[in-house]
């Protein structure tokens, strides 16, 4: 499995989980919720799909409404398939929730964890966040080592571009170092509340590592403010 595919069966798993949809509401919510997926098309969901139905992780139902079948009988089209996680779709999807690897750092791979964090424990997001750190500040030290060595033979824009990725990089990494600060504060204030039902936390889907923002893995977003991951092509030492 390519890693390109990996994440778009993470991400289709992770809306399913929330609600059955069909092939047209997971595409439209893959665009706009998670932008990663804004260049995909039909033809690479539904092999997908028909993978994830394969592997018993999902399945395949008619569309709820029997009057939309017999119109779309009558019209010569097929009826919409809507598509519902079993089980041991919910079982796979929590298990890949759990994997905090250098996969989980990645500029793509990142994006699509971060949308599902309200759905991942507290100490799984941690050691995302701090991985994803990691690799940022690896990145802009040897984008920061490119830029001294070459700096005399750039000429005024490339110079400008290269600078620009570099800040790129930096604003992410400031918004990370915030994001761990609250979830450390949240987890230090879970210890210190004595009885509180809250110490036994499995895979919630609580938010107050994020107190100064809306959830935004509850909607598949990004927090306000939050520029996004920077653009891989940024990263100039490639």
């Amino acid at each position: 499995m390519s890693r390109r595919s990996g994440i778009l069966e993470f991400a289709v798993l992770g809306l399913l989980r929330e609600s059955p949809m069909h092939g047209y509401e997971l595409r439209k919510r893959l665009n706009t919720s998670l932008g990663i997926f804004r260049a995909f098309s039909y033809g690479t969901l539904y092999p997908c799909l028909k993978t994830l139905v394969a592997n018993g992780w999902l399945i395949e139902e008619p569309g709820s409404a029997p009057e939309d079948a017999l119109a779309a009988s009558l019209a010569g089209r097929r009826a919409k398939i809507v598509y519902r996680l079993t089980a041991e779709g919910k079982e796979h999807f929590e298990e890949l929730l759990s994997h905090t690897g250098p996969d989980a750092w990645e500029d793509e791979h990142f994006a699509a964890r971060f949308a599902f964090f309200g759905q991942t424990e507290r100490e799984v997001r941690m050691r995302v966040l701090e991985g994803r750190r990691s690799r940022l500040e690896e990145r802009l030290e040897k984008m920061r080592a490119s830029l001294a060595r070459t700096r005399e033979r750039l000429d005024d824009y490339t110079l400008e571009l290269q600078r620009h990725g570099m800040e790129s990089v930096e604003r992410e990494v400031r918004w990370l170092n915030e994001l761990i600060e609250s979830e450390r504060a949240g987890r230090d204030q879970r210890r210190s509340g004595p009885g509180s039902p809250a110490e036994q936390e499995g895979t919630s889907g609580e938010a107050d590592g994020l107190p100064r923002h809306q959830d935004a893995a509850s909607s598949g977003g990004t927090p306000p403010g939050h520029p996004g991951p920077p653009d891989p092509s940024a990263d100039t030492t490639k």
